[in-house]
């Protein structure tokens, strides 16, 4: 079970964020450097207790529009080996001292637990009080979406998103600009094997629902296929 530090970073989170966003190829630009400010998300629990998790909703209000985007980060207490290109940052936890944080998609710890989250073996956690499930965050899995044991250790960004390989031709991709769903469920595409679902807070303080992740099956796979909402 993660524990929830109240305490200070520096530097923040969202200012941590603001440097490395830009150079992301799904970022929108705006005027000026990011705006950002938190948003939502939640985490998920590392079961050997040493990786922090956190599945984070920023809100960028630089430009005309403001954009969400869906920032997966884990949290360690030494540098992740191999990993240096997925380097977000260092803060200084008042608790835990200097945190080295990554974009999630690249670290091993994050990439099993969100499977786990995906065929429902674990349950999302509130993102600021410990060993709280968030009930806001569904997901669904039909089992046939290749073997998400091989899913590949490389993330690949593009201007949709992030994509994460798995085996027989299926396809992780993680929605990095979150686009509300207008109403009820978010409708899943087709082709769907399954689906990460969850809320955030927009700029007039009202909640947004949308999809996070979803997973492609192969191009054998029947079309139309969809998971059902757990």
């Amino acid at each position: 079970m993660a524990v929830i530090h109240r305490t200070v970073l520096e530097p923040t989170k969202p200012e941590l964020l603001a440097a490395w966003l830009p150079t992301r190829p799904w970022y929108v630009p705006g005027a000026g450097g990011p705006e950002l400010a938190k948003a939502g998300g939640f985490r998920l629990d590392d079961p050997q207790g040493e990786v922090g998790i956190e599945f984070m909703a920023v809100t960028d209000t630089a430009g005309d529009d403001a954009v969400t985007y869906l920032v997966p980060l884990t949290y360690r207490g030494a540098p992740l080996a191999g990993a240096e290109h997925a380097l977000v940052g260092t803060m200084e936890h008042g608790v835990l001292g200097r945190r080295w944080a990554y974009d999630g998609c690249h670290d091993p710890v994050l990439r099993t637990q969100l499977l786990a989250l995906l065929r429902g073996r674990v349950l999302a956690q509130d993102q600021n009080t410990s060993d709280t499930p968030d009930r806001e965050v569904t997901r669904s899995y039909d089992g046939d979406g290749g073997d998400l044991a091989d899913l590949a250790a490389g993330a690949v960004d593009d201007r949709e998103g992030t994509r994460l390989s798995a085996a027989r031709g299926s396809t992780l991709r993680l929605h990095r600009v979150l686009r509300p769903a207008p109403d009820g469920p978010p409708a899943l595409p087709p082709g769907t094997n399954g689906h990460v679902a969850g809320s955030w807070r927009t700029p007039d303080g009202s909640r947004a629902r949308g999809l996070f992740v979803v997973l492609h099956g192969s191009p054998g796979d029947r079309d139309g296929r969809t998971g059902r909402p757990a």
